[in-house]
């Protein structure tokens, strides 16, 4: 998506090899405009795959869930990293590893809003490690729901996350996917490259 990689060249602040920082407008303060077109690549990408549930994983993840959510005409749930006291029912759970905050915590989802009958896109900021993506997978595969694909906004590539999740047997589509990067430049992959 150029209008992404554009805006990670100009606002990104790339604070180390491995650190990107885009909360200027996606991650904190957020260009709604862009998110929505983020959410109508994704529902262009995965519109044959009859997505009944968007799934990501609070916080970052929202409004691109919802905006695909939006997109595809469905629902979007979101995995929750604290159970909250009004969430008394039976939850499905995993463990995940936050690679920018540096631990471990429990996410939740309510049975009620995840079940055998859904098919399920997976929709979150930045692939880079795949832990949280692959806690999800979990979450999916422990309700019975299918797991029709994962939208990533951004990928580090260089990371292994990416791989976990192909190793699984999942489909995974990036809008922007880079292949290097360290202070001051950043270079991504050409998607239409990879194509057969």
């Amino acid at each position: 998506m150029k209008i992404l990689e554009e805006r990670i060249r100009r606002e990104g602040q790339i604070l180390s090899d491995t650190v990107l920082k885009v909360d200027s407008f996606l991650n904190h303060q957020v260009d709604t405009g862009l998110a929505l077109q983020i959410g109508r690549e994704f529902g262009r990408i995965f519109a044959d795959e009859q997505i009944t549930k968007v799934l990501t994983i609070e916080a970052s993840g929202i409004q691109f869930a919802m905006a695909a959510g939006i997109a595809l005409g469905v629902p979007f749930v979101y995995a929750k990293k604290k159970k909250a006291v009004t969430q008394a029912e039976e939850v499905y759970t995993a463990e995940v590893y936050s690679f920018t905050k540096r631990e471990s915590y429990q996410v939740s989802i309510s049975r009620r809003y995840l079940g055998p009958e859904d098919r399920v896109l997976i929709v979150d900021d930045f692939l880079a490690t795949g832990a949280a993506l692959v806690g999800l997978t979990d979450i999916v595969a422990e309700s019975g729901a299918e797991l029709a694909g994962v939208g990533c906004v951004i990928e580090k590539s260089f990371q292994e996350g990416r791989s976990l999740l192909e190793e699984r047997g999942i489909r995974v589509h990036s809008l922007a996917r880079i292949a290097a990067m360290s202070p001051g430049q950043v270079q991504f992959i050409d998607e239409e490259s990879l194509v057969h």
